[in-house]
């Protein structure tokens, strides 16, 4: 009796907590893009930032399709999100060709962070409505880090044209419809 009462405790306590390990899973992927890029490993750090826009995108569906939609979830997917698809593409974009502007290239790359993390404390306080405001961090971080498979089709000053453009349009208070 002991046993069965604990395991359907445990079975409970997984379910509501679903949603919230997808997005740690996204957070750790993340996580891990950063230090590969730290040791420049950069066609691992693409790839980590892949997979976890891949969990990403199933962290929310769960959630809502489980009924265990929480205010706690919305503000852990937002910190994953800064990491997954702010500091893991802007860093991968920087050490591979960034740094080579020196000053400008880290003031763009920040700038890009920092409009991210703007764009997801908009997102969570404020009413969607089936509408995006601004272009997602996600879909701004798989462009950026799709641009990583171009940098030798491409001179350096698009790779900063692109960083300044995903920035913006994340900050823009344009409509996108959610799909």
């Amino acid at each position: 009796m002991f046993l069965s009462d604990y395991l359907d405790y445990t079975l409970k306590k997984l379910k509501a907590n679903t949603a919230n390990i997808l997005t740690l899973t996204n957070l750790s992927l993340g996580g891990f893009s950063v230090l590969t890029t730290l040791k420049e490993q950069l066609h691992i750090s693409l790839l980590l930032i892949f997979l976890a826009a891949f969990v990403d995108r199933f962290d929310g569906a769960v959630a809502r399709k489980l009924n265990i939609e929480s205010e706690l979830g919305k503000q852990l997917d937002s910190m994953s999100d800064i990491i997954s698809f702010g500091v893991a593409p802007a860093l991968l974009i920087y050490q591979s060709l960034l740094h080579e502007f020196g000053a400008p290239g880290a003031f763009f790359t920040i700038l890009y962070i920092g409009c991210g993390a703007f764009r997801l404390a908009r997102f969570n306080i404020t009413e969607n409505n089936g509408y995006f405001s601004g272009l997602p961090i996600t879909a701004a971080g798989v462009l950026l880090t799709l641009s990583y498979l171009t940098i030798h089709y491409f001179p350096p000053q698009f790779f900063i044209f692109l960083m300044i453009t995903l920035s913006f349009l994340m900050v823009g208070t344009f409509k996108l419809k959610k799909i």
